[in-house]
């Protein structure tokens, strides 16, 4: 199974907000975007991993700047690290205005996926080897977040958690 980069995974999803899309507001729902968002996050899990995916958590999703109705989604979507069989995929949401011709972040969050095997058990992935210091930075963290995922899910206990330690030692 050979290495992988960051963007071999790149994905690029855009949609546009309409009517049907919005709150009474006229923004973007937040759930409308979160379904377009694991869309847009299992499609870069399975382009590295070459198979079947499924969602196994999403990290927190702080909502930055409301897309209007109208407005055009730009979902970027690629992995940030590569477990045993789990994948991070990290997702950049952006809005654009395109009568007043300007682009802003609308919100970022982290998404975990399994790959799956042809009788649907988790199997191995490929490594993945980041490129970039904002690919090295993001790959970097990833350790703690998936200690704080596995500590909220009950899947490990605190005292396990040796990255989240290492923030909280003094040296």
């Amino acid at each position: 199974m050979g290495v992988k980069t960051p963007k071999e995974s790149h994905i690029v999803m855009t949609e546009i907000v309409l009517p049907n899309d919005t709150n009474v507001h006229g923004n973007l729902m937040g759930g409308r975007l979160m379904y377009w968002m694991d869309i847009a996050a299992a499609l870069a899990a399975g382009k590295h991993c070459n198979a079947p995916v499924v969602t196994a958590s999403v990290d927190n999703i702080s909502f930055e700047s409301p897309i209007k109705l109208g407005n055009v989604v730009h979902i970027e979507a690629k992995l940030s690290r590569a477990f045993n069989t789990s994948m991070e995929v990290h997702i950049r949401v952006w809005g654009e205005d395109l009568t007043h011709q300007y682009k802003y972040k609308s919100n970022e969050a982290y998404y975990t996926f399994v790959a799956l095997d042809p009788n649907r058990k988790p199997r191995p992935v490929p490594p993945l080897q980041p490129e970039t210091e904002d690919e090295k930075r993001i790959f970097d963290g990833a350790l703690r977040r998936r200690q704080l995922r596995l500590i909220l899910g009950g899947k490990m206990k605190p005292e396990d958690a040796e990255e989240l330690k290492a923030l909280f030692k003094k040296e």
